[in-house]
């Protein structure tokens, strides 16, 4: 069976650690089973720790740019934000499949670089998605997205996984 929709997950910076390497690549083939996955990492910008806030909305803004540039016209972008919406993991699943029946076929995902989105990601974004109030790594967040997106389509499919 072909799949049908594809899912991009767009991420600033790259993963260097082989531990979360090893995880990413393991959801990654669990998931071809039912959704073209691609994964697009842009390089991120060095932050100096006495980055004032100019400085960190420029940063912000040079990761927005690059972004942008990913992203194809046709696709749904759903942000992650710590302001964004929380969903159960049925809900996002329900989120995911309701796209797929409307005819929206390519869901972009985006992770931030360590100060997160621009306002402008956020603003262009057709929903923001927060899994938490808490900061994650976004080497980590790449993986508990991952996962909640594979555990959206075993509930789409009535195949068991653990709640």
């Amino acid at each position: 069976m072909k799949n049908t929709m594809t899912i991009s997950l767009l991420a600033v910076g790259k993963i260097k650690e082989p531990f979360y390497q090893a995880a990413i690549q393991e959801f990654q083939k669990r998931l071809g089973r039912y959704v073209n996955l691609n994964i697009v990492e842009v390089d991120d910008e060095k932050t100096p720790d006495s980055a004032k806030e100019n400085e960190q909305k420029l940063i912000k803004k040079k990761e927005a740019e690059r972004l942008i540039k990913q992203i194809r016209k046709e696709a749904y972008v759903i942000a992650l934000a710590i302001e964004g919406r929380m969903l159960d993991s049925v809900e996002l699943s329900e989120k995911i499949r309701l796209l797929g029946v409307n005819g929206k076929n390519h869901i972009v995902f985006i992770i931030g670089g360590s100060l997160g989105l621009s306002d402008e990601i956020l603003k262009q974004a057709d929903f923001c998605l927060s899994f938490s109030k808490m900061t994650f790594p976004h080497q980590l967040m790449r993986i508990i997205l991952l996962e909640q997106i594979y555990r959206s389509f075993r509930i789409m499919n009535h195949e068991p996984y653990h709640k």
